[in-house]
């Protein structure tokens, strides 16, 4: 792979490139799931190729193959040039990448048990056995179960000098249950709403999630839910489980910090952001308890890896410091264009797509109250949990979220279960409305898997932390 790598650095330079790099992926996916006790979908897919990535005159040039060959990569660097130089007719502000950043390393997920190692009968066993568990609930009329392994092995390297090789390993599963009556539908989800909780690791993150123990339980839940109450439509004190706030997180403060939004690039497919330049480091995005900071180096979280895909190391950087929006999430070139340094968060999903800044593991930090306390300090409001639904706008401002189980709070205690719960708010103002976070006993990252961004589409395998937080005056409900 290096000698591969060496010759399309190369023949990009005698090209006239000012600055190349070139990634050659290897791509390994497994999929499974079944329904209603029968094996619904087996995949194992596959792929590898190359992409080049070349500067010349200021402008960008890429270009991408499934052939790893000597002659491929020249020629692909070649075409990329061949690229950037058009690219040069387009009137624009010439691309600076900031100072070099020269890497030669190694990185590979920690794992214990490889998931491609494991048995299709141990795996399909343990799906069905979840499933089984939850069809055992009367009124429950689909359940459904899903596994997913993936394994990437990339080398990346640039003209500047690095030279980095990565292997990383994805581990996720997640069991669902439909309960169904002649008026309506409810579904409950675990570990997770979005099919599965995954994350960097191996099989044991599998069988840490014990799926068939909780089976019935979502069951009972989804059955349950049918009967209950409507959540009512008032303005209330909301308490969010780490699961829902973990989706909050990623769609109001990962999305609009994503520096490329804000500069207008991503403007026609994701939109733009409220987060503009002259915000940072002098907005009062939430109340002082809030504190939210990107960090891609938590072992096991699904964001997690050794360098992005311009070769930045992964590192721990703040957004939100004791409420007040101080950091973007940025590119070599972004970062640049603000004076400063990439904190690492380029990322391509394949061999055939150019990096784009993409959220790594976002994170709300822990605060000081356990659960138990948080609720009876709370005389009356409502606890959601589990995403059911979401809607936001395209400058990450204006959003509503319902979620899959709610029960409402009566005088410190948990009371009633509701059903059909959602909520709404504007960003800032949610989040200055904020006053308790649970502690790091509460505290969990949620992978998801599934983060689009960028045309054609990319789909970015994000994370985000989270403990269960108290907001003040929300409007919950359909008014």
């Amino acid at each position: 792979m290096r000698e591969i790598a060496e010759r399309a650095l190369n023949a990009a330079q005698l090209n006239g490139a000012s600055y190349a790099d070139v990634r050659i992926v290897s791509l390994r996916t497994q999929s499974i799931a079944v329904k209603n006790g029968h094996v619904e979908a087996l995949a194992e897919d596959s792929s590898r190729g190359l992409g080049v990535r070349v500067l010349l005159d200021g402008a960008w040039g890429f270009a991408s193959s499934s052939v790893v060959t000597l002659d491929e990569a020249a020629a692909v660097a070649e075409q990329a040039t061949r690229i950037a130089r058009a690219s040069t007719l387009v009137e624009g502000t010439a691309v600076e990448l900031g100072p070099p950043e020269v890497h030669v390393a190694r990185y590979a997920t920690p794992f214990e048990i490889d998931p491609f190692a494991v048995s299709l009968e141990d795996k399909l066993g343990l799906l069905l056995e979840a499933d089984a568990e939850m069809r055992r609930v009367k009124g429950i009329a689909v359940t459904e179960g899903s596994m997913e392994f993936v394994r990437e092995e990339k080398v990346f390297a640039s003209t500047e000098g690095s030279h980095i090789e990565q292997q990383l390993l994805e581990s996720g599963a997640g069991i669902e249950a439909t309960a169904i009556d002649e008026a309506e539908m409810q579904t409950r989800s675990f570990p997770n709403s979005f099919g599965r909780q995954q994350g960097k690791s191996g099989y044991e993150f599998i069988a840490g999630r014990e799926l068939p123990k909780h089976a019935q339980r979502i069951a009972d839940e989804a059955v349950a839910l049918l009967h209950a109450p409507h959540c009512p439509s008032t303005i209330t004190t909301l308490i969010l489980d780490s699961t829902q706030l973990a989706l909050q997180v990623h769609e109001s403060c990962g999305h609009p910090t994503e520096l490329d939004r804000v500069l207008g690039d991503e403007a026609s497919f994701a939109g733009t952001s409220f987060l503009t330049l002259d915000k940072l480091g002098t907005f009062s995005y939430g109340s002082p308890q809030v504190n939210i900071y990107a960090d891609a180096t938590i072992p096991g979280a699904l964001g997690t890896f050794g360098f992005d895909d311009e070769g930045v190391p992964a590192q721990r950087s703040p957004i939100v410091k004791d409420g007040l929006f101080v950091g973007y999430l940025m590119s070599r070139e972004t970062a640049a264009s603000l004076g400063q340094r990439s904190n690492g968060t380029m990322r391509a999903d394949g061999w055939n797509r150019i990096p784009l800044i993409r959220m790594t593991n976002i994170n709300l930090e822990p605060g000081d109250w356990t659960l138990d306390d948080l609720i009876a300090d709370t005389e009356d409001g409502i606890y959601m949990a589990v995403n059911k639904s979401w809607s936001i706008d395209d400058r990450r401002l204006n959003f509503q979220f319902g979620t899959q189980l709610a029960y409402e709070i009566k005088n410190g205690r948990l009371g009633s279960m509701l059903k059909n719960a959602s909520y709404t708010g504007i960003t800032p103002q949610f989040w200055q409305s904020c006053d308790a976070i649970c502690d790091r006993h509460h505290w969990h990252v949620w992978g998801l898997p599934n983060c689009g961004k960028g045309e054609p589409i990319q789909s970015a395998h994000v994370a985000h932390g989270a403990a269960p937080a108290r907001f003040r005056n929300v409007r919950i409900g359909i008014g």
